[in-house]
């Protein structure tokens, strides 16, 4: 019998370890996620290529693709990501693409955004920025509108910088 003959001694066919697999952009991470659990604390910073799924305390700065966060997490940092919806509380900074601000979400600190939503009873409490798309000279192209806001409405009165 072929299977039990020892005329292959010293020569393994199989390979040391398996193949690598191959290697992926952030943006073929669809259906990866991260969870951070209700009963998490994190000290420090967090950068993650997939979507992140903030449930628990973070006292640091968050950076991710996507982030979805739960109505009772904290962020104490800056955030920045593409998307991301806001349902617990921040204080620090967040820049965001596409944001949106969930009714139980209390933001304190600025925001900068490309679009936003905020639901009725989402509280910001800091100057609302836009990001322009082009990157422009400040003497050569428009201003960005800045707000202030401090309601528990989301209701906002824009100025003119």
């Amino acid at each position: 019998m072929a299977m039990f003959n020892n005329n292959n001694r010293g020569r393994d066919e199989r390979p040391a370890m398996p193949p690598a697999p191959p290697q992926q952009s952030s943006s073929s991470k669809r259906g990866m996620f991260s969870v951070i659990g209700p009963d998490m604390i994190i000290t420090g910073n967090v950068t993650a290529t997939a979507d992140l799924h903030i449930d628990g305390r973070v006292e640091g700065d968050v950076s991710c693709g996507s982030l979805a966060q739960g109505a009772e997490s904290q962020v104490f940092g800056s955030v920045t990501a593409e998307t991301a919806r806001i349902a617990g509380a921040i204080e620090g900074t967040v820049r965001v693409k596409q944001l949106t601000v969930e009714r139980s979400a209390k933001i304190t600190g600025d925001v900068e955004y490309e679009n936003i939503t905020i639901e009725n009873g989402g509280n910001i409490d800091g100057r609302l920025k836009h990001m322009s798309t082009v990157n422009t000279s400040a003497a050569a192209g428009p201003r960005p509108v800045e707000t202030a806001v401090s309601s528990p409405f989301g209701v906002a009165n824009e100025e003119a910088a």
